[in-house]
């Protein structure tokens, strides 16, 4: 671990034990929306007194144009809502409509945040002396001027122990990381039109955006295009964002992805997604003749098959994508859901599916795979379904929740990654994955279960260990047969003593 890394994981810990303690009584998901929030106001003050600075110094005026800012994507943030102004309330028993007071300016400003900032501080039950103390707390532990991924890292690490905590609730805003990893990575982006049509609170362009950058690749390679139906979440989607320095076109608002498609004529290049695992309710009957029911209607109780094909109509024509759906999906015959599934495999535009380990999310016990579905197939991969079974893998990480390592993450992308390139480092490995034609997918009915195809690891053979075993087992026959004949003896001359003729 670098000094770095150390200095990261120590900040993220000491924020976290301090403010879990400040929350008291209040409910997680009400307090995600107060610290959160703040770690936001914070952010968006310091980098407009940097930018204020910047022009101050320039001695021409301009401090004071809105459009200095807003032109360089810096929100103008007024006197009386800057960080330095809340904190010179701080102990003072109006301090939460203070706050309440300063967002109200930052939106009146800055239009569109308006709604976005939570408008909780002055509520009833809210301890002030607590917030305070929360206040001083990020004062002095989170410095804005660092790099922007540490102080994302900090969003997105107290993201992760707000899921934890709220547990079931979880899944409407937080998709476990090593999940996305592995989605991200296997779908080896090199830059283009990325969408998530559930973006939750932005993960998955978060991890998108520092794969490019990691490749050697820069912010802007990627352009992308979400929405999210919860309006909590969308709203903590572009805090997230924002501290992450990320632009994203995810709607003017909420909005449901089915009924109200804010993109309607996006093609992506990429597709990233943890949909609602098993959506009863999504308005199958105002959708009867929707034009993105390609392979067939969804059925009206269950939204696994309608996620999948609203996406691939999203898709460009040799576009790529990766999501999370539950295992159900992968037999189910329900109401036309196997018809569509036949459709998917016979149109070959499956392209892998991975068997995750259980207990990967906090708010479902659900088994999970990985689709990857690819409109432009080439090579060894046309006619084919690679089927990786990683349900082994994975540790315990809190509670009762599982994750994948990087070694492990690697080992699945890599694999993926080679297939699809068709790159001589690609083989199948007995246990673990196994590329199947698609006549021995027609056979087993069009399962897509990668237990099925993927046949058991043959021990393998030492032939030391086998002569040794072997001459064990010689020395134990010949002494059971000396024994067998001495036994044989005694017998005989037992009954020659009572009499008897042999």
């Amino acid at each position: 671990m670098t000094e770095k890394e150390y200095k990261n994981d120590n900040l993220k810990k000491i924020l976290w034990d301090a403010a879990d303690m400040l929350r008291g009584n209040m409910d997680a998901s009400e307090y995600k929306q107060i610290f959160l929030g703040l770690i936001f106001l914070k952010y968006i003050s310091e980098r407009f007194e940097r930018k204020y600075q910047e022009l101050a110094g320039e001695n021409a005026g301009f401090e004071t144009s809105i459009d200095e800012y807003t032109s360089c994507g810096v929100y103008y943030i007024p006197r009386e809502a800057r960080w330095h102004a809340i904190m010179e309330h701080c102990g003072q028993p109006d301090l939460g409509e203070y706050i309440d007071f300063a967002i109200q300016r930052i939106e009146d400003a800055n239009s569109d945040l308006k709604g976005i900032l939570p408008k909780y501080f002055s509520r009833t039950g809210l301890d002030m002396d607590r917030l305070s103390q929360l206040i001083f707390l990020f004062d002095a532990n989170i410095d804005t001027q660092t790099d922007r991924d540490t102080l994302g890292m900090v969003y997105e690490y107290c993201l992760m122990k707000f899921a934890e905590q709220e547990g079931k609730r979880a899944g409407e805003f937080y998709t476990p990381s090593s999940i996305i990893k592995t989605l991200v990575r296997s779908l080896d982006l090199q830059g283009g039109r990325l969408y998530d049509p559930c973006c939750g609170s932005g993960g998955m362009f978060i991890y998108a955006d520092r794969e490019i950058r990691k490749q050697g690749g820069t912010q802007g390679d990627l352009s992308f295009y979400g929405q999210d139906s919860n309006p909590t979440t969308w709203k903590m989607c572009l805090m997230n964002l924002a501290v992450h320095g990320i632009e994203a076109d995810v709607g003017r608002h909420n909005a449901d992805t089915f009924l109200q498609d804010l993109h309607p004529e996006l093609k992506a290049d990429y597709i990233l997604a943890s949909p609602p695992f098993n959506m009863s309710e999504w308005g199958a009957e105002r959708l009867w003749n929707d034009k993105r029911w390609q392979y067939g209607m969804p059925p009206a109780g269950n939204a696994n098959y309608a996620w999948i094909q609203h996406m691939i109509y999203h898709l460009a024509p040799k576009g790529r994508m990766g999501i999370v759906l539950s295992n159900g999906t992968l037999t189910t015959q329900t109401s036309g859901e196997g018809e569509i599934r036949r459709n998917l495999v016979e149109r070959d535009l499956i392209e892998c599916i991975v068997a995750m380990p259980g207990n990967l999310f906090y708010n479902t016990g659900i088994p999970v795979s990985l689709w990857f579905i690819n409109k432009a197939k080439r090579g060894n991969e046309c006619g084919k379904i690679l089927f990786v079974d990683a349900r082994e893998m994975g540790h315990t990480a809190g509670r009762s929740q599982r994750e994948l390592d990087e070694k492990e993450i690697h080992k699945i992308s890599e694999k993926i990654c080679a297939y699809r390139s068709g790159a001589d480092s690609y083989y199948d490995e007995p246990g673990f994955c196994v590329a199947a034609d698609l006549e021995e997918i027609r056979q087993n009915d069009f399962s897509l279960v990668p237990g099925r195809y993927v046949a058991m690891a043959e021990p393998e053979i030492n032939e030391n260990e086998i002569a040794g075993s072997l001459r064990d087992l010689t020395g134990e026959l010949m002494r059971l047969m000396h024994e067998n004949h001495r036994l044989e003896r005694e017998l005989e001359e037992k009954l020659r003593e009572i009499g008897y003729e042999i």
